[in-house]
C-alpha cells in the first residue's frame, strides 16, 4: 500500500495503490495524516484511487473520517470493484465519488472532422469520439455535456455523450486527452454526404437551412444555463488582441457592438462537419460555443466557415471550398425564403459583415494554432476589414433592421 499527495494552491489530492485493507489501514491511515499535516490550508480534498485494487471495511472508515474532517472531499478515479463497494455500502450517496475513465486509442481510426478544440474520430460503425486538444480541463469537458444537454432539453437536434475517456496519445511525448463517446448509428457528416453525393445538394442544403431554422425559432429562457453569446464573442475578441494592433481589436468590436440584443438559441459554430444524419435527422455533436443571441451571430459564424475560412478548407470542413460554398449560398436563400430580394439582400450583407469577426476570433479557440496560419489571419485582416471599413460601418447601421 503506498500513499502519495500533491498540492496547487489549497486544493490536495492524495493518491492510494495497492490495497486498503485491515493489514494495511493503521499505516495508511497514520501516513495520511502525516502528509495532511504538512500543508498550511485544505481546502479541496481529493482522494485519487484509480490504482487502490481493494478496500475493505477498515478502508472506508478511513474514507468517511476524512469526509467528515474536510467539508470539500471527493473519491475520484475508483475502479470497478472500489465503486461497488462504496456504492453498495451507501458512500456514493454522502460523499461525491467519480468512477474511474476508460482508456481509449483512436490509432486506425478514421478522421471525420477538425476543429479549434478538437477532433473527432469514428470509433467503429455505432460510435464516434470527439477528442479534445492538450489542456482542455475537466470542467471545460463537463461544461460541454451540461450544454449539450440544456440544448437537448429546449429542443435542439443534439447528440448526448454517454461516457468521458481519456484518450492514449498518437505520438511519443504528448499527454493523454480527454474523450466524449457518442452513439451515432449509420451516421454520416454533413460534409461527407454532400461531398459524395453533389447531385443531391438541394436537398442537403434544404436540410442544412432547416436546422438553422429550427434552432433559431427556440427561445431561451432567461433562467437558462446558456451563456450569452455576445459576451463571449467579445471575450473572444479581447483573447487574439496578442496577434493584432489595438486599432484593429478596436475595429471588431465596433462591429460587435452593433449586433442586436436576442434570446435565440445558437449554436456558433454549426458548419457542416459538425452535423451528422442520422436516418433523416441532422444531429449536432458538437456543443462547446452554443449560446443564446440574435441569429446573425449564428449564421455570421457559419458564413466565415462555410465561405471565407482561412486555413485548409478540405480537412476542416470535409470538402471542396467551390461545393462548400455552393451549398451555403443554396442554405441561405432558403434560410430567407418568403422575404422580399431586398430584404435578402440585406441581411446577407449583414452576414458577411458580422462574419467579419469570427474571421479572426477564432485564434482565442486554442492556443496552439500554427504560426503560419496566424500570419495569414492577420494578413487577411487588411483585405477583409481595413480596406472595407467605410462600408462596413454602413452595413452595420442596419442591423438593428433585421428583427429576429
Amino acid at each position: 500500500m503506498t500513499t502519495t499527495i500533491r498540492t496547487d494552491n489549497n486544493e490536495v489530492t492524495i493518491s492510494l495503490s495497492g490495497r486498503l485493507d485491515t493489514a494495511t489501514a493503521a499505516d495508511a491511515s497514520a501516513e495520511i495524516n502525516r502528509l495532511l499535516s504538512s500543508v498550511d490550508q485544505v481546502g479541496q480534498l481529493t482522494c485519487d484511487v484509480e490504482q487502490l485494487e481493494y478496500i475493505s471495511s477498515s478502508g472506508l472508515r478511513i474514507l468517511l473520517s476524512l469526509s467528515k474532517r474536510y467539508k470539500q472531499f471527493r473519491v475520484a478515479n475508483a475502479q470497478p470493484f472500489v465503486y461497488e463497494v462504496l456504492a453498495t455500502t451507501g458512500f456514493t450517496k454522502i460523499m461525491s465519488v467519480s468512477r474511474a475513465m476508460r482508456r481509449l486509442s483512436v490509432e486506425g481510426c478514421q478522421l471525420i472532422g477538425v476543429g479549434g478544440v478538437g477532433k473527432v474520430y469514428r470509433l467503429d460503425g455505432d460510435t464516434i469520439i470527439k477528442v479534445f486538444r492538450e489542456g482542455t480541463t475537466m470542467d471545460e469537458v463537463q461544461g460541454e455535456i451540461t450544454m449539450s444537454k440544456e440544448a437537448f432539453v429546449l429542443g435542439m437536434p443534439t447528440a448526448i455523450s454517454f461516457d468521458i475517456v481519456k484518450v492514449k496519445p498518437l505520438a511519443p511525448g504528448n499527454a493523454e486527452c480527454y474523450g466524449l463517446v457518442y452513439e451515432l448509428l449509420k451516421a454520416d457528416t454533413l460534409s461527407a454526404l454532400v461531398k459524395n453525393n453533389p447531385d443531391q445538394i438541394d436537398v442537403y442544403a434544404r436540410k442544412y437551412a432547416d436546422l438553422f431554422r429550427q434552432l433559431h425559432s427556440i427561445e431561451v429562457p432567461a433562467d437558462s444555463n446558456v451563456p450569452s453569446a455576445l459576451d463571449h464573442e467579445r471575450y473572444q475578441v479581447e483573447h487574439v488582441r496578442r496577434y493584432f494592433p489595438q486599432e484593429h481589436v478596436d475595429m471588431m468590436l465596433g462591429i460587435l457592438d452593433c449586433i442586436p440584443q436576442g434570446n435565440r438559441l445558437l449554436h456558433l459554430d454549426l458548419q457542416t462537419k459538425n452535423a451528422m444524419m442520422q436516418g433523416d435527422e441532422l444531429m449536432l455533436i458538437d456543443m462547446g460555443e452554443i449560446g443564446y443571441g440574435h441569429p446573425i451571430l449564428d449564421l455570421a459564424h457559419a458564413y466565415s466557415a462555410m465561405v471565407t475560412l482561412v486555413g485548409d478548407y478540405d480537412q476542416v470542413i470535409g470538402m471542396p471550398r467551390e461545393l462548400g460554398q455552393r451549398l451555403w449560398n443554396r442554405a441561405i436563400d432558403y434560410y430567407f425564403e418568403g422575404l422580399p430580394a431586398d430584404v435578402v439582400a440585406q441581411r446577407k450583407a449583414q452576414i458577411d459583415v458580422a462574419s467579419c469577426i469570427r474571421n479572426f476570433s477564432w485564434l482565442s479557440l486554442s492556443d496552439s494554432f500554427p504560426q503560419a496560419v496566424i500570419e495569414e489571419c492577420q494578413r487577411q485582416f487588411q483585405e477583409r476589414i481595413s480596406n472595407r471599413i467605410d462600408y462596413i460601418r454602413e452595413v452595420c447601421k442596419t442591423f438593428d433592421q433585421w428583427k429576429a
